[in-house]
């Protein structure tokens, strides 16, 4: 996936950007940046020092639209784990998403590594973090939150993509109650505008 997310040298300017703010500190950040090179998009993550509650990514992502503002092209994003969080903070994150057409909320239930653990399977049984961690190091040797590009090939992503829409059936309004990602609608908007 990486040789045909390459930028190459002298192309123009990005037509569209994704600001990204993700709970995560790592696994989200290397995720997302594979996105990053195409000469039309760019997928930017605001890097976060320490794991960011609901309503500090929200805050985050907020301050950098007051601060750069975002053409009519660009998205935002905040991405972030189910973990317990409680429903009125995950509700403000949806209500913010609502607020405007280019704004976008995306949840994993239980955590990220489910989204992940689609582009190899379909993830019957995974309900708990734990078991998503157990299954997802079985296809990448030594899981330790950072992850290798090359083992998210673009037929794996669309893979991801397909299972999560299929288990978001019908399509939920806010966020997943169950277990379950709507980190795919994120990753469409990316790959239809590299499409």
């Amino acid at each position: 996936m990486t040789s045909r997310f390459r930028r190459k040298l002298g192309q123009r300017r990005y037509k569209r950007m994704f600001v990204i703010v993700a709970e995560g500190t790592v696994t989200e950040q290397e995720y997302f940046a594979l996105f990053g090179e195409e000469s039309i998009v760019r997928v930017k993550c605001l890097r976060n020092r320490r794991n960011l509650p609901p309503r500090d990514a929200l805050r985050r992502v907020r301050d950098y639209v007051l601060e750069e503002g975002l053409r009519s092209t660009d998205e935002a994003w905040v991405v972030v784990d189910r973990n317990g969080w409680l429903d009125e903070h995950l509700a403000e994150l949806h209500a913010w998403s609502r607020e405007k057409t280019n704004y976008g909320f995306a949840l994993s239930n239980p955590k990220f590594e489910f989204w992940l653990l689609l582009h190899f399977e379909d993830a019957a049984g995974a309900v708990t973090g734990d078991e998503c961690d157990r299954r997802l190091a079985r296809h990448l040797r030594d899981y330790d939150k950072h992850i290798n590009a090359a083992d998210f090939t673009g037929e794996r992503v669309q893979n991801a993509v397909d299972r999560a829409r299929s288990r978001d059936n019908p399509p939920c309004v806010g966020w997943p109650q169950y277990v379950g990602t709507t980190v795919y609608r994120l990753v469409e908007r990316i790959l239809q505008t590299t499409a």
